[in-house]
């Protein structure tokens, strides 16, 4: 008999990433949606999944939904925060931190195989070389905080009740079905559209990677052996700038589109070192971006054209 999978935040970039290769994989996939969830990225495969419908901030409500589901694999990729607008305290500590609460102490209740938690590299504030899992956490925004708060959380818990449970601490996946207000699909609409791209002096850098290659790391996890409370950097190794991202899709596009650098002020949290060091990932689960940069984008590229032509023809 095959694996019972639940996958929180399905409707997200990386949660619905995951869903369609579980789907891909004839998986048995349950997902914990709310009513005002946007089911965009999965309302081709809405068939295939059986969705329960609970907010990760009703305790109860997440119990009824373990104790049905019974899950044997977790994906926990819901969060409040990702998406511009998203910047109430309360909301983020009660999604970020007090969700994860309900959802762990649901599992341990029920039993399960594997909880893969996922954090964010904002856990980590601003470095000045390559961040590592055991640095000390300085967020600099309410997110980060809360995001760190439950990666602890998770971590204490894994140790002291030698629960399965490990940490994915995410940097900057991008691909298809990516946040549309994100940097590179933002830029690529505006390539593919012919419009000129305002943005900052472009030296912010971030650790991106195609959404394909932390899928894999995703599904490498329950079949490896790792320690309860692990946390593992989920990144290439590598850094662009902005202004990197920028000169590369406009040339992958052939667009006319001019950059119009230093319209923006960069924002609190950006920096020109943000790259994790992925040293613990390779050595547990054998694991690197097969993906490059390059190859990302063009990827990316062909399926916003792809997007781009069908709503044409709608």
């Amino acid at each position: 008999m095959g694996k019972r999978y639940l996958v929180t935040g399905a409707t997200g970039f990386i949660g619905s990433s995951l869903v369609r290769r579980l789907n891909a994989d004839g998986e048995d996939i349950h997902v914990l949606t709310r009513e005002s969830s946007d089911r965009w990225r999965i309302s081709d495969i809405r068939d295939r999944v059986v969705e329960h419908d609970v907010d990760l901030r009703d305790e109860a409500g997440v119990r009824r939904a373990v104790s049905s589901v019974r899950p044997d694999i977790i994906f926990h990729c819901a969060a409040y925060g990702t998406v511009p607008g998203q910047h109430d305290a309360f909301q983020l500590a009660e999604t970020n931190l007090v969700g994860t609460v309900n959802l762990v102490e649901a599992l341990i209740d029920t039993g399960f195989e594997c909880l893969i938690n996922t954090g964010s590299s904002s856990e980590y504030g601003k470095k000045t070389g390559p961040m590592v899992e055991n640095d000390i956490l300085e967020p600099v925004a309410v997110y980060g905080a809360t995001k760190a708060a439950a990666t602890l959380y998770c971590h204490a818990v894994g140790q002291a009740k030698h629960q399965p449970i490990i940490t994915l601490r995410v940097f900057s996946p991008f691909g298809p079905y990516d946040e549309p207000t994100h940097l590179i699909p933002k830029v690529i609409r505006k390539c593919l559209a012919g419009e000129d791209i305002e943005l900052t002096l472009g030296d912010e850098t971030r650790d991106f990677y195609h959404i394909d290659d932390l899928v894999d790391l995703y599904v490498r996890v329950p079949g490896s052996r790792w320690s309860p409370g692990e946390i593992v950097n989920a990144g290439s190794g590598t850094q662009h700038s902005v202004r990197e991202v920028v000169t590369t899709v406009i040339e992958l596009t052939g667009s006319d589109s001019q950059p119009l650098w230093g319209r923006f002020a960069p924002r609190d949290f950006d920096s020109d070192h943000w790259v994790a060091d992925v040293t613990k990932a390779r050595a547990i689960f054998g694991w690197s971006p097969a993906v490059s940069f390059d190859d990302g984008l063009r990827r990316t590229i062909d399926w916003h054209r792809a997007v781009r032509a069908a709503t044409a023809d709608l």
